[in-house]
């Protein structure tokens, strides 16, 4: 049976910071700002297809925006599968997955506030705030794990880590150098190299073109030729 995610049950989430790794007031900024983004967007998908029913006609939705949100800042934080998710929530595991899915673009458009006027959303934004402030910057791969793509999937091995010998997802990080987060790229199979990722990033083209920025990395950027 499924069930919704208690009011304490999400209160206790909310007011612990160690699980979100955000304060409650930065949590409810998320919801009032985002919030109505996704069920506008939401909307749209329902009156974008054809409907045998009217718009707003049966099921409803198991999982509120704010349980959706807490679900991937979770995600997010702590890398636990989606299974996980699901039994914590007391959710269908795809239920978990389809949230996840549609809230991380939402949080990546918004982007990272590092001043009160100044919000980078893009790569390009942040190796230009780093160049204008002369600050030192650190880049990492960071991997979640993920579900093992089913039999006969296509590139199904291509999710399998080189470094962890697990199945996970790989994302580019830059930070300052008190390691405040200022970008995290999309999620790319964790088969691929770091080096690789940032290349596709166009992380080289906007070193060679942009402002002259330190930044620090592992051997396994080794090469980037930046």
């Amino acid at each position: 049976m499924v069930r919704v995610v208690g009011s304490r049950t999400r209160a206790a989430i909310i007011r612990n910071q160690r699980i979100t790794g955000l304060a409650p007031d930065v949590i409810a900024e998320l919801v009032a700002e985002i919030g109505p983004l996704w069920h506008e967007r939401h909307q749209a998908v329902l009156t974008s297809r054809p409907r045998r029913r009217a718009v707003g006609a049966g099921a409803k939705y198991k999982l509120v925006f704010v349980d959706r949100l807490l679900a991937t800042l979770v995600h997010l934080r702590h890398a636990k599968t989606h299974d996980v998710l699901a039994c914590w929530f007391g959710m269908d595991r795809s239920t978990i997955t389809r949230a996840i899915g549609v809230v991380r673009p939402l949080l990546a458009e918004r982007g990272c506030t590092v001043a009160p006027d100044i919000r980078l959303r893009t790569l390009a934004e942040v190796i230009d705030h780093l160049g204008a402030s002369g600050q030192t910057s650190i880049i990492d791969g960071t991997e979640v794990r993920v579900r093992r793509p089913a039999v006969g999937r296509k590139d199904r091995e291509k999710f399998i880590s080189g470094k962890n010998k697990q199945n996970a997802v790989k994302s580019m990080v830059v930070t300052d150098a008190e390691g405040r987060l200022l970008f995290c790229s999309p999620a790319e199979p964790a088969s691929c190299a770091d080096i690789t990722h940032a290349r596709k990033l166009g992380l080289v083209e906007l070193l060679a073109d942009g402002p002259a920025v330190e930044i620090l990395a592992d051997a396994g950027y080794q090469g980037l030729g930046a």
